[in-house]
Order: C-alpha cells, then sequence, then structure tokens
C-alpha cells in the first residue's frame, strides 16, 4: 500500500483529490494539510511514501516544503501540483530534486498513475508544464533574489541592510542591478515580474 498526503490550500480540492485516489486499490491517503506548515508537521508524524504539494499556499509554498525536505535528505516522494508554467517554479523544483510535477487539473487516474511510477523510482512531468517553462531562466543570482523578496515583503534598505549585514549603499547597487537585469522602470514593476515568473 502506497501512503499518501495530501497538501493543498483550497478544502474541496484537497477533498476531492483524498477521495478521488482513496478509490485505488493500492493507495491509502493517510493525511491531509492546508498549508506547508501543516504538511511537514504531518510528514513527520506519519513519514508517508509520497508527498502532493500545492506549489502556491500559505504559510508554506509547496516549494519551500520540497526543498526543506531536500535540506533534510528524506526519502519521501514530492510531487508538486500547479496550474502554473512558470519558469522560476520548474527551476526551483528541479533543484528541489522533486519526482513529480504535475497540473493540479489532470484526471486521477493519471495521478494514481503517477504515484505508482514515482515510487517505482520513475520521473513524472506534465508536458505542458516543461515547455511553458523553456527559454526563460531567472537572471537573478541567489542574492538579489534574496534582497528582491525582502523588497517585497515591505523591507526598507536599512531593514535589508541590518538582516544582512550589507550596507545600504551595497543593498542600493543590488537593487539597481536587479532592476536593470529585468529591464523594469521601478521596484514595484520589478517584484511583478519576478513574481510573476516564479523567481522570488
Amino acid at each position: 500500500m502506497i501512503t499518501v498526503i495530501i497538501s493543498e490550500n483550497q478544502r474541496m480540492l484537497r477533498g476531492a483529490l483524498g477521495t478521488l485516489l482513496s478509490f485505488e486499490e493500492d493507495i491509502d491517503v493517510i493525511g491531509q494539510a492546508a498549508n506547508g506548515k501543516e504538511a511537514l508537521e504531518l510528514i513527520e508524524t506519519l513519514s508517508p511514501d509520497v508527498c502532493l504539494l500545492d506549489i502556491e499556499m500559505p504559510v508554506r509554498s509547496g516549494l519551500e516544503v520540497a526543498e526543506e525536505l531536500q535540506r533534510k535528505n528524506t526519502a519521501i516522494k514530492i510531487i508538486i501540483l500547479t496550474t502554473f508554467a512558470r519558469p522560476g517554479y520548474f527551476e526551483r523544483a528541479l533543484k528541489a530534486n522533486v519526482h513529480g510535477y504535475l497540473l493540479k487539473d489532470g484526471p486521477s487516474e493519471d495521478l494514481a498513475e503517477a504515484i505508482r511510477n514515482v515510487m517505482k523510482g520513475k520521473r513524472e512531468f506534465a508536458s505542458e508544464l516543461i515547455f511553458g517553462s523553456i527559454g526563460t531562466e531567472n537572471p537573478l543570482t541567489e542574492r538579489e533574489q534574496e534582497i528582491l523578496a525582502l523588497v517585497a515583503a515591505g523591507k526598507t534598505v536599512q531593514e535589508i541592510s541590518s538582516t544582512l549585514y550589507l550596507s545600504s549603499g551595497t543593498i542600493r547597487n543590488y537593487i539597481s542591478e536587479v532592476l536593470n537585469k529585468l529591464e523594469v522602470k521601478n521596484r514595484i514593476e520589478a517584484i511583478s515580474k519576478a513574481q510573476n515568473n516564479g523567481w522570488i
């Protein structure tokens, strides 16, 4: 029996996925979470074979959970479910060594088959998501992404400077470089473009 945890912030979709997968004779849905923090707690407690993670969830995203599990070097198989063909998301998912990256609205039979294939050691990636992600690599360095994410969170240059132990001038230089790389006029446009592409 393949044990599965589903983490999805939309209650109806989470319930539907759980019900449909429970109809499969070899799959047992042993837990459901509404956000990334709950998912990590359930994974710690229940040690499932597979964890289905919605890419965009409150508290911690599916990608953040996948990255955390990779750091812990866990044997749990991770399948990301998304409706977004954003290049930055796919790039991060690959770096987090996920086993599947699939469309949320695909047939439940396909998802069940993907779960079985992942348990056999295969990787399952939706072609629509891969093709939607080709050709737009993240131009920002990790430090630039970090700084832009802090700007997006409403932090001032001084606050970012204190957090990262860098001078205010250095932070301003980074922000200027981000605007140049993203070919935008201001921070609002930079945040919007980076978020739309899944780069922060």
